[in-house]
């Protein structure tokens, strides 16, 4: 399946938005983590796991989680095929709830995914929590 193209976002880009103090996850963003066991050693603040391989069963329920949020950014470990693959699936999906009420929604995808984010902040706790260097294999 080719992913049709869904908006990149930078890391910095995405550090501005986590660390305004007007921006709350789950109300004004939400990052989706489609990571599966490479999750482990550290996520972004506050974003949410849904790992690929469950990605299909679990969408309909993520779009119905993020109704009234106005933005979702998707990454996986280098958003080359997972990350942009889960945006392109749930942007497809949440289309159709389009009509029946669900506001319109940002979708992106994170450029270079967690591997580039963590390489730059994983020192700020505002944007990486649970980070263990040991875990995480570059």
């Amino acid at each position: 399946m080719e992913p049709h193209a869904i908006p990149r976002i930078t890391g910095a880009e995405l550090a501005n938005i986590i660390k305004s103090d007007n921006n709350l996850p789950w109300q004004d963003y939400l990052v989706v983590d489609v990571r599966d066991s490479d999750w482990k050693g550290g996520n972004i603040k506050g974003s949410y796991n849904l790992p690929s391989l469950k990605f299909q069963a679990g969408v309909d329920s993520l779009i119905s989680k993020t109704k009234d949020v106005p933005m979702v950014i998707f990454h996986c470990k280098f958003s080359q095929e997972r990350g942009p693959v889960a945006a392109a699936i749930y942007d497809a999906r949440r289309a159709l709830q389009e009509a029946d009420g669900y506001k319109k929604q940002q979708v992106y995808v994170l450029h270079g995914g967690f591997n580039t984010f963590a390489t730059t902040y994983k020192n700020d706790p505002r944007l990486v929590e649970n980070w263990n260097e040991n875990v995480v294999i570059w």
